[in-house]
């Protein structure tokens, strides 16, 4: 190998291992968000998903997102990858399958089977999120034929995810004492310093997310990896800032869960246009996910009356979709307001809207079948008393 090949492979690598980082942050944000009974079930969950989605994707998700293309809607299934010269790249997309399925667990935490959950992780490691995710970077999908851009997964791995928590939250229920006489109750997290430090984790590890899925940094990808990392970092910060101002302004102080989940809107939003956009396109992304975020959250709370716990369904479903839908907008090749006309935006559309009724229907099936068999949901005494002791006969703290 030459050393711009080992240079290229090197940095999938070290990206790949900021990614891992990220289920971490996923664990902490979610523990610190819910309550202390749950935790212990949230971190087997969170390390479940890492687990199952390693050994699914090898066994035989990352064939059927990459394998060659089957009528540009899947990849030719093979068993367990082997390929010498592409193992970093198995690495690189197994993190981002364990990402896709652990986006479910923080919507339906503290009233869910812990083996229905498992099962569920299963099939969104090796069919719903491999099958979709075909369809956009394998090269050719029937997305990537029509011009559709989603660079790092706004959409293919964040609103996948996103998607699947909503109909998850919405098929096992609210937590008990949630909703009293058609009004929303705050359940308050036990920990924010906990979710906090999630955050930043996950703030770092998308770094690697997002400047990882140019897949090399040698010669002029150094200056485009750059540049990644800049509209990244840039649209975090501004959706931070913006949602603590409308938290400030609704609630007439600023909110700190509402400003952390800011900071991750921009995150998700700019992850599909993070190559495409400049660094005001990126502020201005930002800005905007920062805005929907909080209004988001409060309507599917109070308006749908689906409890998410965490606010993983706007965070990556809405703000995946929205942001990758900014890609027809913002894109300084093609985009709106450059000269592109709605051509960008309508194939982004497309995009947005194929991917987010596959991951609907898909999750929908999955869990209908679950409930009726196994169910998914536990019973009222384990969810008073706490999963920790019931599911895992533990507690985290003692």
């Amino acid at each position: 190998m030459d050393t711009n090949a080992v240079l290229d492979l090197m940095w999938i690598v070290v990206c790949g291992i900021l990614v891992f980082f990220m289920q971490a942050g996923f664990t902490l944000v979610e523990t610190g968000f819910t309550r202390s009974k749950n935790a212990g079930n949230i971190i087997m969950k969170n390390l479940m998903d890492l687990c199952i989605g390693s050994l699914g994707f090898w066994a035989i998700g990352y064939t059927i997102m990459y394998g060659d293309s089957i009528g540009t809607f899947i990849g030719s299934p093979s068993l367990f990858f082997s390929d010498s010269e592409n193992m970093h790249n198995l690495f690189f997309q197994t993190v981002f399958a364990a990402t896709a399925a652990t986006i479910v667990s923080g919507a339906i935490a503290g009233r869910t089977k812990f083996t229905t959950y498992l099962i569920f992780s299963v099939v969104m490691t090796v069919i719903i999120y491999p099958i979709s995710g075909h369809w956009v970077w394998q090269g050719d999908g029937w997305l990537t034929e029509l011009g559709f851009i989603d660079f790092a997964g706004s959409t293919v791995v964040h609103s996948v995810g996103g998607w699947a928590a909503l109909i998850a939250a919405i098929l096992v229920g609210p937590r008990l004492g949630k909703y009293t006489n058609g009004k929303s109750n705050a359940i308050p997290g036990h920990n924010l310093l906990i979710g906090a430090l999630g955050i930043f984790i996950l703030w770092l590890g998308w770094f690697g997310f997002n400047a990882g899925s140019q897949l090399a940094i040698s010669g002029d990808n150094a200056n485009a990896v750059a540049g990644i990392l800049i509209t990244t970092n840039l649209a975090a910060a501004a959706a931070a800032i913006a949602a603590m101002f409308v938290s400030w302004g609704l609630y007439g102080k600023p909110d700190i869960s509402m400003t952390l989940n800011g900071a991750l809107a921009g995150l998700v939003a700019i992850t599909a246009g993070c190559a495409a956009v400049s660094p005001i396109g990126a502020a201005i992304i930002g800005v905007i996910a920062g805005v929907v975020i909080v209004f988001s959250i409060e309507f599917i709370d109070k308006k749908l009356k689906v409890d998410d716990p965490v606010g993983a369904i706007s965070v990556h479903g809405v703000c995946g979709a929205l942001g990758t839908l900014l890609v027809g907008v913002f894109a300084t090749d093609g985009g709106l307001l450059y000269g592109g006309g709605f051509d960008q935006l309508g194939v982004q559309a497309i995009g947005v809207l194929a991917i987010g009724v596959w991951a609907i229907v898909t999750s929908f099936v999955v869990l209908y079948i679950l409930k009726k068999i196994i169910g998914l949901r536990v019973s009222k005494e384990e969810e008073v008393d706490g999963l920790d002791i019931h599911e895992h006969k533990s507690n985290v703290y003692n």
